[in-house]
């Protein structure tokens, strides 16, 4: 289980009341969570042995067993932030290996990539069947999800940070699922990346709920900028398939009269931003999409209506369709078929007049 926010003092992480003991020494909890502290210079965080600095990192990033190594001369250091809503860890250790396995994967039950700098060292990424080389200022990026070993030189210790990225949201923004391991040497965007995320942490405390949304965003485009495909066709493909899943959505939930467009971005799980580039990208609105699906709906409602001659009220059938203002219904309606919705049944309609909500999608309400 994740650990929650602390209040006091902001910006750290909350572990265990109760002590944590290991065969040879017992660490507290005061003395565990001075380990993974927010503020100050990673450097002054206590070194913690081999049991001590599994089980910290356990708890905040997964399962990771250090090997090649000795546990009596091991020794490693972890830190924990929040910064602008996304999870950054700092590590350190002198193993020569880490080592994440499939049962580990299982069992940690996570679902994120974590953008990861080689901030002291050297060390080789085995995943996936590929091998990455890591040195000082290189970024790569790790699938939590799947096994992973890093491999580290034998005469350095090694340091990482690494930000951790919610698998849906980082997947609307690169536009395709990436290959994973993936790393970017002296990439344009990494630079301002590494500074953003240090001038974030710094300035965590200052800033406003709605301003760390558009940092959030900041990150994702400088990730997108690193890691985005060099293949368009991938990245098409990608994004005809998420275009498809809002699609769905909005079937599944049209008939609400809230829902909009910032609950389809929700339930999509990308930026509201991103949506609306999405149905720009294709000439249309995610608004319009909305409405056209609606119509179409109550364009069926009304058709069974005049076949089974049933009195069932119109504006019954416009908030079934998820208008709230049968005015508005109206005013749409006519604007899309031409004539009422009183006037409509099936033999109204000529052929192909009606648009299905794919087509009416694509193009704009004037």
């Amino acid at each position: 289980m994740l650990p929650k926010r602390d209040p006091s003092p902001a910006n750290e992480l909350e572990l265990p009341r109760e002590a944590v003991t290991y065969e040879a020494v017992t660490y507290s909890a005061a003395e565990t969570r001075h380990a993974v502290r927010a503020g100050g210079d990673f450097l002054s965080t206590p070194n913690l042995d081999f049991e001590a600095w599994r089980d910290v990192v356990r708890l905040i990033c997964g399962r990771y067993t250090p090997g090649g190594i000795e546990p009596n001369t091991f020794s490693g250091r972890a830190r924990v932030r929040s910064v602008c809503g996304f999870r950054a860890v700092d590590l350190s250790c002198n193993a020569h290996r880490l080592d994440r396995t499939l049962q580990d994967v299982r069992a940690d039950a996570v679902d994120h990539y974590y953008a990861l700098f080689q901030i002291d060292g050297q060390s080789r990424i085995i995943q996936n069947d590929r091998i990455m080389e890591l040195t000082v200022g290189d970024i790569a990026l790790v699938d939590a999800a799947r096994p992973v070993t890093y491999a580290c030189e034998r005469r350095s210790d090694q340091r990482w940070g690494s930000l951790q990225l919610p698998r849906r949201s980082l997947l609307a923004h690169l536009g395709l699922e990436p290959r994973c391991p993936s790393r970017r040497s002296g990439a344009a965007a990494a630079r301002p990346l590494r500074q953003l995320l240090q001038d974030a942490v710094e300035d965590e405390q200052s800033i406003s709920v709605s301003a760390k949304a558009y940092m959030r965003l900041a990150f994702y485009d400088l990730l997108g900028a690193i890691f985005a495909p060099s293949d368009p066709e991938d990245a098409s493909l990608h994004t005809d398939r998420l275009f498809a899943r809002i699609c769905d959505i909005i079937r599944d939930r049209f008939a609400d009269p809230d829902f909009g467009p910032c609950d389809a971005a929700v339930e999509a799980g990308i930026s509201l931003r991103y949506l609306q580039k999405l149905f720009t990208a294709r000439n249309s609105s995610c608004s319009h999409f909305i409405h056209s699906v609606r119509l179409d709906h109550a364009a069926r409602l009304l058709e069974r209506r005049s076949f089974l001659k049933t009195s069932q009220p119109i504006s019954e059938i416009a908030y079934a369709s998820g208008f709230g203002d049968y005015t508005n219904f109206s005013r749409k309606f006519r604007r899309r078929f031409g004539h009422t919705p009183g006037s409509h049944s099936g033999e109204h309609t000529e052929s192909g007049r009606i648009r299905t909500a794919e087509s009416a999608s694509l193009v704009h309400d004037v």
